[in-house]
């Protein structure tokens, strides 16, 4: 049997949903790096700070590192921007798609309806037809 347009567009509600649960857990992956990544500045400019001569002999170095990082975490704030905005989308689609579901299942529920209706005129016809000409068929 071929399935209705509801069925179908269930389906589809299901694939959206997953696509925006993976692009949440992208966004999460981001976010979890983009952490990190502040961890690690925070690190260094302290390191930078410090007044220990170890620290001291390597300020170029942790310099370079800052520089680093901070462009990392500046791709990184990029990307999770992007991954907020695909996730906006997807739901927006699934949000629609749904939507769309629940119109279609209205419309099967309402053509259901009808079809239902029109049986019992057409038997509601039929009774009447078979005693209208059985009383025409007695003398």
């Amino acid at each position: 049997m071929a399935k209705s347009k509801s069925e179908k567009l269930k389906r589809l509600v299901a694939v959206q949903r997953h696509l925006e649960h993976m692009a949440e857990n992208d966004l999460a992956m981001v976010s979890r790096q983009r952490a990190e990544v502040l961890d690690n500045l925070e690190a260094a400019v302290d390191a930078v700070g410090s007044l220990e001569p170890v620290h001291q002999l390597f300020s170029s170095l942790y310099a370079s590192q800052i520089t680093r990082l901070t462009v990392t975490d500046h791709h990184l704030e990029a990307m999770q921007q992007v991954h907020e905005q695909k996730i906006l989308r997807e739901r927006a689609k699934a949000d629609r798609l749904e939507d769309n579901m629940r119109d279609a299942r209205t419309d099967e529920e309402r053509v259901a309806a009808d079809d239902q209706i029109y049986d019992l005129v057409d038997q509601k016809i039929l009774v009447d037809q078979s005693q209208a000409s059985s009383k025409l068929g007695r003398p």
